[in-house]
């Protein structure tokens, strides 16, 4: 799936969570040559923080959650599960171009 990326995504958003730092950022730039930049909370914050961003991706995993079959794994090969998020994000589309 990222093999296709390769610069033809300009307005991608490339948004981590904070967790993906390290091996993965070098090894996206090596590879597809875009950066992606972690979402952090600056050290003296304590507890809970709303961090900017992060709702974009918690966001998405709430549309994709609302599909029955991607609630859980029950896909055994990658090719399907991302076969059935494809599906998911087309339905969401469809929805929102049938209200217009």
């Amino acid at each position: 799936m990222f093999r296709r990326l390769s610069g033809s995504c300009k307005k991608l958003r490339r948004w981590v969570d904070g967790t993906y730092r390290g091996q993965l950022l070098v090894w996206v730039v090596a590879h597809f040559q875009f950066v992606l930049t972690p979402v952090l909370r600056k050290e003296e914050q304590k507890g809970f923080v709303l961090l900017p961003h992060r709702w974009i991706v918690e966001r998405t995993f709430a549309w994709l959650c609302c599909c029955r079959r991607l609630s859980k794994d029950y896909e055994v090969s990658p090719q399907s599960s991302e076969a059935m998020i494809y599906l998911a994000m087309i339905r969401l589309m469809l929805r929102r171009l049938a209200r217009n």
